[in-house]
């Protein structure tokens, strides 16, 4: 797990896995490629019990990188601080951020890695560094076990194996888009029904659906989250960008659009089903949202299936 910098570890890992994508592959294909140069790996690996190991950067290296640690347990030191990583937590190092880590001596860890590079991965590292920064810690945020982010490790890495063909490399770098997002968004990735359930905002938004049919207000959302209605909307904005109201007009819209391509309700027909009165108030509401009136998107995408 090397470019730059000094590195002290014993010569390899017991049942190792590492990748180093060529120079050549990096800047002929994916620094141009449209797909690829938004993110795209550099390294990959995986160092099962990985005893002595040891790295120490001090200008940091040209790449971010993820550790994720799945046993045992090691420590970082970077922006002055030393952290310690155990099981099922993860640490993102900026590039170019000084930084030196190891394996604990009498537990070391087994961590899987990338490196990675592109147009938007700096946006990406913020995202995350944004998300781990809770109770003052910074860094490292904890996850929770999920078999399907490790296979998403072992797809990339199987297939980085069969070679650097062009079809090749964009699978793989989506496959990573995807590894990514289930860092960012565990909750909707893990789809872990006890997480849901602690979730007022996720128990909320389930309310929502099933009430998509129904006129309910703000102050009947509130209720349900057992909050009062300036804190639930304050709550619920904070965590997916809209007003309560708003988002619940989406999913009547959504709903709305699968009506109109999936069957031949009219457009008053829909409105009712959706617990709207005013068919025109719905069109306005359905025009405002997806920049054509319901007829016109009934006719323009059912035309285009």
């Amino acid at each position: 797990m090397q470019r730059q910098g000094a590195i002290r570890k014993r010569q390899g890992f017991k049942g190792q896995k590492l990748i180093v994508l060529p120079k050549k592959i990096t800047t002929e294909f994916l620094t141009r490629d449209p797909v690829t140069r938004q993110i795209y790996i550099t390294d990959i690996g995986y160092y099962p019990k990985a005893a002595f190991h040891y790295v120490d950067r001090p200008a940091g290296i040209g790449q971010h990188i993820i550790i994720y640690c799945m046993e045992g347990s090691g420590w970082i030191v970077i922006g002055g601080k030393r952290i310690e990583l155990g099981p099922s937590q993860f640490i993102t190092i900026p590039a170019n951020s000084a930084h030196k880590y190891g394996a604990n001596e009498n537990d070391p860890w087994t961590i899987y890695w990338f490196h990675f590079k592109g147009e938007i991965a700096s946006f990406v590292v913020d995202l995350i560094l944004q998300r781990s920064r809770t109770g003052g810690t910074t860094y490292q945020p904890a996850l929770t076990y999920d078999e399907n982010r490790i296979k998403l490790f072992e797809e990339i890495y199987a297939n980085l194996e069969k070679g650097y063909g062009q079809d090749n490399l964009r699978y793989v770098n989506m496959i990573f888009y995807h590894f990514l997002s289930s860092l960012l968004y565990e909750d909707k990735f893990s789809h872990t029904d006890n997480r849901q359930a602690d979730d007022i905002i996720a128990r909320t938004i389930q309310q929502m659906q099933r009430k998509i049919h129904t006129v309910t207000g703000l102050k009947a959302f509130a209720d349900f989250a057992n909050l009062s209605v300036s804190h639930f909307s304050a709550v619920f904005k904070e965590q997916t960008g809209y007003a309560p109201v708003e988002y619940f007009n989406h999913l009547k819209i959504q709903k709305a659009c699968q009506y109109l391509l999936l069957t031949q309700m009219t457009v008053k027909e829909i409105a009712g089903e959706l617990g709207i009165d005013d068919q025109y108030y719905f069109s306005r509401m359905f025009s405002r949202l997806m920049g054509y009136s319901p007829l016109e998107y009934r006719k323009r995408n059912r035309s285009a299936r």
